[in-house]
Formats: structure tokens, sequence, C-alpha cells
């Protein structure tokens, strides 16, 4: 109650005839040892014949007491209590003195000095008026983006009726007109007093009109942080923020004019060509350079850039500084493709480039990244590399290496992988500590209105789930775009949030030059043609201030279209598009100089056992002390220091162990991400141990194999597949030294990120020429556990691998190895533990980077005979393309009937049949443990060897999935279409599996009939 006192004291209004200026200034006060500000509250309309005892030195002893009293109304006498609360309350200083309540009275006294305080009223709307003030404050600040003057068309209409833009919105606070001339002390959660505490009100509306009203819409009130709050507050409503040297005027018009004229110079050169050309949102450049000047003046030293296809190739040019002459080629049709690969449409390709920023003389990389046309998709590739890049430099707080990521509207709130990445943002193990997002807000998506198109209010309504501020600004008023881009930029350094620009702009030429929008937009593309463009609007305006004249301005636009003319005359001597020159992630000394691998040999990926034993026993332990372990993680862990120290076997998980200990104890960085894979979806892994008795108490032994080992990154990840997985793919492109791994939770997980794997894994080379060495890890196996977590769906990715299936490789030096390098990417099916080892070993040990595709199995992890000798991982050894049958089939090969060729866990089915059936010396089985590039020259001996045996592919997958198109045509050209190749497995149907135990176990059984059935195939034949 005190306090409400104190401050109804201090928020006395004052009348419009009393100027703030007049008021002395506030002045430091010693009451009672404590120092104390106030501002000295004097009337002045009274004359001094009316108030003589304050005149001369009393008044200040009145002051003095005045002071005390705003601190405490008990601690001066009650007749000045009276004095200053009638004062207060309205009454003229002349007449607010009354006598004290009598010594002998006590009763009558006090009520004597209650009736003389006459105005409590008035100080109850002195307290409401100046509540109400404060919350108009507030309501400019949560709402003010509502009314600001953002479209650049101004065809949106007027605002719905608001708290702010009613024409009673004094009347919704309990204020009218009469008030405006009042002065109000300013609450403290806003700046637009600048130096002043009080101001009249209609100039405490004035400001907030001009801090939230304008060319600029600030949504920030729904962050959950009071530094943050008032942080924005000081930006944005401090009066005067929105100031500019003539020089940075000057820099900005020539940043406009190189925009601009870049898309004009296209347009005249090349009018039929689609370019996806900026105009409408040409301050998207100067935006982009005013965060990068920002952030390398904040000691930013790299920065990864994703983008869409619109203003790309003028990004291009203008910000990265692309050479204007390897752009312009792009347009020539008769430019012959290099061989490098197949390559990708001009609006889609990425660069790296180093230079010197001019504004900060510092050095800056700038890596834009190329992508597809599948909108956001590049969003976590761009984070993933971006958090590489921190990694290896040791960047921990995200000061050296940022992302940027431009958006368009439609896809910013339509495309779910924006709010996964999002999610990514402020998680240990994927936080890149804030990227700048910018939205090119079209307000239009191709065809399609933002009113069908979205349910928020903006576009940008998805970043809020992360507490990012949000920057609305009129894209035609640059110096708005410029001062917002700064703050975005400070606050990223500030903070190492995330945080969003909408660039509210239009599209002059509807979806691309060849579209016609009035067929859809007639009203807006109206308006659009009777548009001024944003650099003649900020010309006139410099030149009416008298910040350039007319002369530098025209020098300036003929400067820039000489440079483009001279780098259009250099790009006809172009004859060859080599797409290297477009690469965005190199991997300098990876390669020899012309870019080929140092190394076409295939090497041994063994160990010695020392080391296997070494590293099996630091995964049989705890290296922490006094660390509480689960006692059923006990028996796990002595169960491996049996299989290490007395059996000289390792099972799935030891294999994985051991191959990911010897390459972190050989320098190489790991990392694996995915839902659970600290422990492993079936508890198999335990890469993570967890304290029993100390919360968040953790040992990874993985990071205690050697004192000078890399380091090892184990994290579960957020329950996303699309967005993890594009993560991983961009951290992988960073550098070629690291094994970079993602698994599934359940192989057919898979399919949510399938846009990942279609346009970035699959054909991420040929397009771009970017290799990358990623390894997916799909669990994968028909268990009778239903149609969701069987299938990793093998076939989907064998149908989009590069091999011929209908002619037989060449026979060279390193078969198995250029087959390698030729493919797109690696698939395998590993059936024994030993083999996956050598495969992981392999994919780092290899000279070149493919991506690799592991059909991980569920049963074999802890399969009694799914084991490995040591001696099948020791020096010398390596990966088996083809496991051969090293039976008694070997003894005579030329009774042998048939053989089955087979894959994975089915492997294990098939051997356990035929020991039943006793037809181990006339069925041979063979495992292709490697499907693509398929081991054409391991299969022609399997198939020579036995002369007189049928082939027949066996698998546990539907006919229509699984392995059998693919493997059938390989299988004939392998034999020369001399042998037809039989079907052993389920037949064809819509789901990948039966969700019926029993139905399970009956298929199971009638294609392993049919496998070692030697007449099922009589009649076909």
């Amino acid at each position: 109650m005190q306090h409400l006192r104190t401050t109804v004291a201090r928020l006395r209004p004052i009348t419009a005839t009393q100027t703030v200026k007049s008021q002395s200034q506030a002045r430091p006060m010693a009451v009672g040892g404590a120092l104390r500000t106030f501002e000295p509250m004097r009337s002045y309309t009274t004359s001094v014949s009316a108030e003589p005892f304050m005149n001369g030195t009393s008044s200040n002893y009145v002051e003095e007491m005045y002071y005390a009293w705003l601190e405490n109304p008990r601690s001066v006498h009650k007749s000045w209590d009276i004095i200053f609360r009638n004062a207060n309350a309205g009454v003229s200083p002349g007449a607010a003195y009354q006598s004290p309540p009598p010594l002998g009275g006590a009763a009558l006294g006090l009520a004597n000095a209650q009736a003389m305080v006459g105005a409590q009223p008035n100080m109850e709307k002195l307290v409401e008026d100046h509540l109400a003030v404060q919350s108009l404050v507030r309501a400019y600040q949560v709402r003010g983006h509502h009314i600001a003057k953002l479209d650049p068309l101004d065809i949106a209409g007027p605002p719905s009726s608001d708290i702010i833009t009613s024409s009673d919105k004094l009347g919704f606070y309990g204020l009218d007109e009469s008030d405006l001339d009042k002065v109000f002390r300013l609450p403290t959660t806003t700046f637009i007093g600048g130096s002043e505490s009080v101001l009249p009100l209609k100039e405490i509306i004035s400001r907030l009109e001009m801090a939230y009203c304008q060319s600029i819409g600030v949504e920030f009130m729904f962050i959950n942080d009071l530094e943050q709050c008032q942080w924005i507050r000081q930006k944005f409503e401090r009066p005067g923020v929105m100031q500019f040297t003539l020089e940075e005027k000057r820099t900005l018009l020539t940043r406009m004019v190189r925009s601009t004229k870049f898309e004009e110079f296209l347009q005249r050169k090349w009018s039929s060509e689609k370019r996806f050309g900026l105009e409408g949102c040409e301050s998207l450049i100067p935006a982009l350079k005013t965060i990068i000047d920002k952030s390398s003046m904040n000691g930013v030293e790299s920065i990864i850039m994703g983008m869409p296809h619109r203003g790309r190739l003028n990004v291009l040019a203008n910000v990265i500084h692309k050479e204007l002459d390897q752009i312009f080629c792009q347009f020539d049709s008769k430019l012959e493709a290099a061989d490098e690969g197949s390559g990708d449409v001009k609006y889609h390709l990425g660069m790296w480039h180093r230079r010197i920023n001019r504004v900060t003389d510092r050095n800056i990389t700038l890596s834009l990244m190329a992508n597809p046309s599948h909108l956001e998709a590049v969003d976590p590739v761009v984070q993933g590399k971006t958090k590489a890049e921190q990694f290896y430099c040791g960047d921990t707080e995200g000061k050296r290496v940022m992302s940027i990521l431009l958006h368009g509207d439609a896809a910013f709130a339509g495309q779910g992988v924006v709010y996964e990445t999002f999610h990514l943002s402020d998680l240990p193990s994927y936080t890149t500590h804030g990227t700048v997002h910018v939205v090119v807000n079209n307000q239009v998506g191709f065809t399609t209105d933002p009113r069908v198109a979205r349910s928020s209010s903006y576009p940008t309504d998805v970043a809020k789930v992360v507490n990012a501020p949000i920057f609305h600004v009129n894209a035609d008023d640059p110096e708005a775009v410029m001062y917002v881009c700064n703050v975005a930029a400070e606050w990223r350094a500030t903070f190492h949030k995330d945080v969003v620009v909408d660039l509210v702009c239009y599209r002059r030429n509807g979806h691309n030059e060849m579209d016609e929008p009035l067929f859809t937009q007639p009203l807006m593309y109206k308006q659009i043609k009777k548009q001024k463009g944003v650099l003649q609007k900020y010309s006139e305006k410099l030149l009416a201030e008298g910040a350039v004249s007319r002369q530098d301005y025209e020098e300036e636009i003929a400067k820039y279209d000489k440079i483009c003319e001279e780098a259009h005359a250099r790009s006809k001597d172009e004859k060859i598009l080599h797409i290297k020159h477009w690469l965005d992630s190199p991997w300098p000394g990876f390669f020899n100089v012309d870019g080929q691998p140092k190394s076409m040999t295939s090497l041994s990926t063994g160990l010695p056992e020392e080391e296997l034993v070494h590293i099996g026993y630091i995964a049989s332990s705890v290296p922490v002390e006094d660390f509480t372990l689960h006692r059923g993680l006990s028996r796990i862990l002595k169960g491996r220091t049996a299989m290490v120290g007395q059996r000289r076997v390792c099972d799935w998980a030891l294999g994985e162990y051991m191959a990911f200990g010897s390459l972190l104890k050989e320098g190489t960085h790991i990392r694996l991400s995915g839902q659970d894979v600290e422990r492993g979806t079936f508890s198999h892994r335990h890469h993570v141990l967890h304290d029993q008795k100390i919360d968040r108490r953790i040992c990874i032994p993985m990071n205690h194999i050697s004192p000078n080992q890399a380091p090892y990154t184990v994290c579960n990840s957020s329950l996303s597949e699309y967005g993890v997985l594009g993560f991983e793919l961009g951290f992988a492109m960073a550098s070629p030294n690291a094994l970079v791994l993602w698994e599934a939770q359940f192989g057919d997980f898979n399919n949510t990120a399938q846009c990942i794997i279609d346009q970035f894994i699959c054909p991420g080379q040929a397009k771009w020429v970017r290799q990358n060495g990623i390894v997916l890890l799909l669990p994968h196996g028909m268990e009778g556990m239903g149609p969701e977590h069987s299938s990793a769906r093998p076939e989907r990715f064998l149908q989009m691998c590069n091999e011929d299936p209908d002619t037989y490789p060449v026979s060279v030096c390193e078969f198995a190895v250029r087959q390698l390098y030729d493919c797109n990417w690696i698939i395998v099916n590993c059936s024994t533990p030993a083999n996956y080892f050598h495969i992981l070993r392999r994919q780092i040990l290899q000279a070149f980077r493919k991506p690799l595709i592991v059909i991980t199995p569920k049963s074999l992890l802890r399969h009694p005979e799914a084991k490995s000798s040591f001696d099948d991982m020791l020096p010398g050894t390596h990966f088996q393309r083809l496991i051969p049958d090293s039976g008694p089939v070997c003894e005579n090969p030329e009774a042998v009937k048939r053989i089955v060729f087979c894959t994975g866990k089915v492997y294990y089915e098939l051997t356990r049949e035929r020991n039943n059936r006793g037809n181990d010396d006339i069925v041979a089985i063979a495992r292709i443990e490697q499907l693509s590039p398929f081991p054409f020259d391991q299969v022609k001996v399997e198939t020579d060897r036995y002369p007189n045996a049928d082939l027949v592919w066996c698998q546990e997958e539907h006919k229509n999935q699984g392995y059998y198109d693919y493997v059938k045509p390989r299988l004939r050209t392998t034999v020369d279409r001399t042998r037809p190749v039989w079907y052993a497995g389920r037949g064809p149907a819509a789901a990948p599996a039966t969700g019926n135990k029993a139905a399970h176990l009956v298929e199971l059984q009638r294609f392993l009939d049919t496998a070692f059935n030697l007449d099922a195939f009589t009649e076909q034949s």
C-alpha cells in the first residue's frame, strides 16, 4: 500500500501549461543515510501572493519535506501529510494547509483529518489514468504492428477494429481528449521518453505511433524474458534511433543501384529466360549485406546461407560476389556441359567465397548452399553445416560462425520442416547459437492468396515457438530495412538466439518472368503496374534531401552498367560449363589438384588384436570413479568382457564399438545422431551410461579410448526425421574427415525424411559435384511385429542407384574401388558384426566419399550365431561384398543342384532350414552383402563354381518390395542370360508385413519350402 501511495504521489498529473522543460532537474538527496533521486513537483499555476509561506528560502525546506513525504508519508508531521495530500488532490497550495488535530481528542482529530483530505476520488482517478497510460503503452507494444504501414502496395485494406485503432481509443481506457494535454510519468517498460521521464499524453501516443506503427512492425511481447524485451524496446522506442549518416545513406543507395540494375540487365539481355528475379524486393540485397557487415563487426568470420530460387542470382552476384561472367554464361544455351555430373539449373546452384568485407576490412567466408526446388528443405542442411564449422573451429558460442536463412512467405508458413528446424535451435547438440531468418514476403504463394494459404495472421508466426522476435518491415523503405537488419544482427550477437526479419514486398513479374499473374491476382497486379520501383523512390528521397547529387547518382548507375556489359562480353568466351565452379563446400587438400581421389587402391580395414582387445575392454567398463551403474547394464558389460577376454568374438554392438573406437583413435571425429541412439532402440548400444544415484551424471566410455583421440558425439535427437537427417547431411558436408551417422528409430521412419534422401543424398554429387559420406542406419527385418516397423524400404534406395543392370561392367584394375567411385551411393545389408565393422572403417579409409545406406538388423543384435571371430577383423581382412558358402557344398560343386542368393537376416533362417532338411551338400547359400554397387565379379565366380545349379533369389520381403526387382536383372546379366533366376519369398502385397504373428510364420515356412524344394520351379521352366 505504501508503494502505491508513493507511486501515486510521484505520478501527479501536471497541467498542460507546465512543460517538462520548466521542471528542475532531478537531484540525489540523502535521507536516513540512503541516496534517493526524486524529480521535484511544483505547481506554477498559482500566484505568488496566494502562497506566501513557500517564498524565499522556505521553498527549499518545503521541497525537502515533500521528498521525505514521497518516500514515506509517516516520516513528516501530520500537518505536512495533509498539505501534500490536498495539494496532490487538486487543492491550491494556499488552501491546502489545515490545523492539526487537537492533542486531546484522538477520535475527533482523526475524523477531522479524514474530512480534510477531501479529494480522495481525484486520487483514484489519478491512479486509473496512469494505469490507463501504462496499458496504452503496452497495447502499442503488443499490437502496434497490426496497424504499421508494412504493405508497399497498400492493398490490405484498413485494419480491423482494435484497441489502438478504434475511434474511441482513449475511451477504452477511461481517458478522453481533455487528458491529451496532461503530463504523465512514463512507466519503466518504455523508452519513448528518451532522457525525459514525463510526457503529455498526446506526445506519448505520437511517439508510440512513430515507434510501432510506421514502416516497421515489431512482434516481441510474447518473449518470456524481461531483459530481451527491454533490449528490443530500447532499439525501437528511443527517439531518433533511425538516424543515418550521409555515408550510410550513400552506401545504401549504391547497394540498391546494384540490386536493381542487375535484374534490369538480365531482363534486357535474356527477356525470355526464367531467372526468378528479385524485382519488387530489391532491398533484400542491402538487407543481407547489412546483416553481414554488422555480424563481421561483431567478430563473425564465416556465414552459411540457404535460400529459395527467387533472387538467388542477385545474391550470388552482389552478396557472395560470384563472378558476373560465370553467372551470365549460364544463360548461353550452347554451353557444353562438363563431364562432372548432370548439373542443375542456374537458380539452384551454390557458391563458396572468401573475401574482404569492405565495411569492416575483415576477412569473411560466405557459403550459399545449393538446394532443390523443394522449398525450405535446405534449412536443416544449412544448420548442420554451420554446427560442424563451429565444432571444428572450437566456436562453442557461435561467435565466429553463423547462418542466415532466407524464406518465402508461403513456404515459411506451410512447410513442416521449418518447425522441425526451429525446434533444433536450442538443443545442446544441434544449436547454432542463433540464426537470422529473412522472409521475402511476396504476399502470395505462386498463385495462392495468403487468405487461403495459412491460418495465422503472419507467415512468420511459427517463429514464436522459440521466442524469436519478429521484425516486419516495408521493403519499399530501404532505411527501415537497413535499421531492422542491424538490430537483427545485434540481437543474434547479444543473445545468440534466432530472429526473423519479415520483408513485406511484392513480385513485380509474378512467379517467374514467363508467368501471367493477372490470371489469379488481378487487383494486386494492377496496383503493381502503377507502383514506382524502390530505387526510384529512394533516390528521389535522397536527391530531395541533398544527400546525393543527380550527377553522382547517374554515374553510379553508369558504372554498374559498364561492369555488367564487360562481364557479359567475357561470358561469351566460355564454352564449357564447369559445375565445380559452383561448389558450396570445398574440402581443401582432400583431393588432388584436378579434383580426383589421391588413391584408388583397396585398403585393409582390419586391426591388430591388441587394439581390438583394448577397445573391447573400454566398451565393457565404466572409466569414471564412483559411478553407480544399473544392475542390468552391469550384466551386459560383463558379457562383453567375456566375449573379448575368453571367446575372442564380438556381437553387433561390440563390432560397432570397435569400428568407432579405432577411428576415433586414428583422429576421425564421429557423430551419431537420431532418436534414442545413445542407448539404441533395441537396448543394445549403451554408449551413454547414466549414474543411478546422481541426476544427469553420465559417462561416455568411447571418449576414453586414447588420450589424443578425436571426440565422439552421440546425441539423441528430437522426434524428427526430415529436419534431423537434413542437419546431419549438412554436418557431413563440412569435412570429409568425420564419420557422421544418422540412425532411424525403425527403418521405415526414413520415409518422413524422403525429401532429404531423394533431393540431396541420392543425386547430390551428380547435381552439384558435392561428395558426402553420410551414413544411414536403417533397422529392418520381417519378425512378425506388424507392417510399420518391418521394412526400411530397401527397394526405394535400390531403385535410385545409377548402375546399369543390363551391362556387365568393364573389368579394370581395382574393379571394386572403381565401382564405388562411379556409383551414387553404397547400399549394404550386413549379416555379420565383422562385415559391419569393416564397412564403417572403409567409409573413412577410402579416398573419396559416398553416402552409405546400411540396412541394419534387429533380431541379429542378440542372435547366438550372429557373432564374429576376431580373426575376421585382423590386419589383411576387409569388407566382404559377397560371402560365399564355405560348407560341404565346396567339396563337390558340380553336384550342387541349387545356389540360393540372399542378403541379411534371412540367411540364418535359410541355414537353419537347410540343416533341418539335410541339404548341406546340394544347396549352396551365398550372401550378397553389398547390393550397390552390385558385385558382378564375385557373383560370377559363384555362378561359375556351381555350373549345374539353378539360380534362386530368396528374400523375406514381399515380391514387389525388397531386393528382387533390383537383383534379378543383374543376376541374369552376370550369367549372360543363359540361366533363369527363380524367386523364393513372400508374394506381392500392399503392406510391408502382416500384423498377425501366425500368418507371419506361415508365410515364412512357405517361402523356405520353396527355396529348398528342388522341384518347385520344374513346371515354370
